[in-house]
């Protein structure tokens, strides 16, 4: 039972929050991100941009979970987690501009022109790229591009909306 003079989360407009970053650590990351092992797929940011762009990259190992089953003799990660970087990496930089981040989570809206163009194997670093092509108080577009080597691996255009954690339901809070 909840208390109803509590309010629910509520999606503020972007604001200052903390002074401008141009790069994180891991650290960082999980401060900001609520994805963990083994979902977590962004382990350093090296370039942001406020509003605009990131640069961030995923090392790639052996030891990654789902290496064991894509594919056993031929290890290749999966396109569709090369989207979910480029979506978490879109999330980092999206999500520093939110006043009230922990009370959010930032999920997928859609995926469209996703393309794959080379594998992506144990011992590459993956390169993500992220622009944003539109970006409202809660929602937005993000074109992104992950490059190994400097040669495009995967590329794709993702929305994503902002929606509270806590979701009020017959008077009841359940969480997202």
């Amino acid at each position: 039972m909840t208390d109803s003079s509590q309010s629910n989360p509520t999606i503020t407009e972007p604001t200052e929050v903390e002074p401008a970053r141009t790069a994180m650590d891991i650290g960082d990351i999980l401060k900001i991100l609520p994805h963990r092992f083994p979902f977590l797929l962004v382990d350093r940011v090296l370039e942001l941009e406020r509003m605009k762009r990131i640069v961030a990259v995923k090392n790639v190992t052996i030891t990654e979970p789902f290496f064991q089953g894509h594919f056993p003799e031929k290890p290749i990660m999966p396109g569709v987690l090369i989207v979910e970087a480029i979506a978490q990496a879109g999330g980092l930089l999206l999500l520093t501009e939110v006043p009230n981040r922990d009370e959010m989570l930032m999920v997928f809206t859609g995926i469209e022109k996703a393309r794959f163009r080379r594998p992506v194997v144990p011992g590459d670093q993956l390169r993500i790229e992220v622009e944003v092509r539109a970006w409202r108080v809660t929602a937005a577009r993000l074109e992104g591009k992950a490059y190994v080597n400097g040669k495009i691996a995967a590329e794709a255009t993702v929305t994503c909306r902002l929606v509270p954690r806590v979701v009020q339901r017959g008077g009841s809070e359940t969480n997202l």
